[in-house]
């Protein structure tokens, strides 16, 4: 089986595959020759990122890894390590396999997918979990139909102080939910909470250590009942295919609004009584989380990145609970008969290492677990690994395989991206 052929970019920013060198990858820091079957076609709606002060690593004629230092087709001129992004719904089996030069920079907070050079296209070390085209690039119409979207949203709504947030998030960061939410179909997001108890790694809207900066700023009030039951009673009646959930990426952590959350799901519940109504949460409180189900909340999604507590601890830094507390959680909603799925946060050589296998297998059976959504980790992986402590994996199963083997053991249990809408 031939192997793709590495990229790497030039002095100039260009990005071309080397003539010789052949693709490899990285698991957790452990390098990996790669062939096409590891690979597919670069998603639609993918990025390819320059990794500055990286050298690319690739597998020679001999079949050992070889760090580039030097442009082939320019000798003596630098050369810059290349990473894609992936389109959501598509998960990585390989990170980029790179050398870290001294005094770089952290990488920001995106997930760097190994990526090669074949038959004419570009090609990554990754697989699609979800078929759903929610957030296909395909299905997104002209910037100039989104923005007539929007402002008629927000002179209709001008009132409203969360659905004038949902615009900034739509028209300034293309948030694909907010965008969703315009274009009135599949799900809305509802933010609340601009407080959190936990201080995460990766956090994307706050980074009170500067380890990385901030993609996007976070929510800077909190709502009334009133206005986040206007934009989901909106989006419920008037959308396609619609749900509604708490907790999002420009937010803290929802389950710090336990009233508010409440008394909205009661003011959604009074006109849309079967409605997929979500909670993305970090499980922190599940005597919040009961009392939700109680209001009639339909489904929770708790985010782990590892099912091993010091690694769980080591990431989200906790204030005042656990991963046992965020376990709890998802049982409580398997409890009052609700719908439980994990945004499990996916890095190649540590999600797929043994010890987390056999951790998540124990999950899913103590949970009577419904989905697992397969999100990438976005974050600097050096970076995440040093922090917690994690040496390259001696044994890996791979990620598909990993899903392989959870398909088997446990058939009915659901693998995607996206929250599914239930009702």
């Amino acid at each position: 089986m031939s192997a793709p052929r590495m990229v790497y970019a030039d002095s100039q920013g260009n990005i071309l595959d080397h003539p010789e060198l052949k693709i490899a990858g990285s698991a957790a820091g452990s390098w990996e020759a790669l062939d096409e079957r590891d690979c597919i076609p670069l998603p639609e709606g993918s990025e390819l990122f320059l990794l500055p002060n990286r050298l690319p690593v690739g597998v020679n004629a001999e079949n050992k890894f070889e760090v580039l230092t030097e442009d082939p087709l320019k000798p003596g001129d630098p050369v810059s390590a290349v990473a894609a992004f992936m389109a959501p719904a598509y998960t990585a089996n390989h990170s980029a396999c790179y050398k870290t030069l001294p005094g770089a920079e952290n990488l920001p907070l995106f997930a760097y997918t190994a990526v090669g050079f074949s038959r004419g296209q570009f090609v990554v070390s990754g697989l699609r979990t979800d078929q759903s085209p929610r957030q296909d690039p395909s299905r997104f119409p002209p910037r100039q139909r989104i923005e007539a979207a929007a402002r008629r949203l927000l002179r209709t709504y001008g009132k409203n102080r969360l659905w004038q947030q949902l615009g900034i998030c739509a028209l300034n960061y293309g948030c694909p939910a907010a965008l969703n939410l315009v274009l009135g179909r599949w799900e809305a997001p509802l933010p609340t909470s601009p407080v959190c108890n936990a201080n995460c790694i990766g956090c994307i809207s706050y980074q009170p250590d500067g380890l990385f900066p901030c993609t996007q700023d976070r929510i800077t009030f909190t709502p009334s009942a009133q206005e986040v039951a206007e934009v989901a009673n909106h989006h419920l009646a008037k959308g396609r295919d619609p749900l509604v959930s708490f907790g999002q990426g420009c937010e803290g952590e929802p389950l710090m609004q336990a009233d508010l959350l409440t008394e909205s799901i009661h003011l959604i519940r009074a006109e849309h009584p079967t409605a997929t109504v979500n909670l993305n949460t970090n499980g922190s409180r599940p005597e919040v989380v009961t009392r939700l189900m109680r209001a009639g909340l339909s489904s929770i999604r708790v985010s782990l990145n590892s099912l091993i507590k010091e690694r769980h601890q080591a990431y989200y830094r906790p204030k005042g609970w656990s991963l046992d507390e965020a376990v709890l959680s998802l049982k409580e909603v398997k409890r009052a008969n609700g719908h439980a799925s994990i945004n499990l946060l996916t890095m190649p050589g540590l999600t797929d290492s043994p010890e987390e296998a056999d951790a998540l297998f124990k999950l899913v059976e103590e949970v009577n677990l419904d989905l697992i959504q397969w999100r990438n980790l976005n974050i600097d992986p050096e970076v995440y690994l040093k922090m917690l402590d994690i040496k390259p994996p001696k044994e890996r199963l791979g990620i598909h395989a990993l899903i392989e083997k959870l398909k088997r053991q446990f058939p009915n249990l659901k693998h995607g991206y996206f929250n599914p809408k239930l009702f």
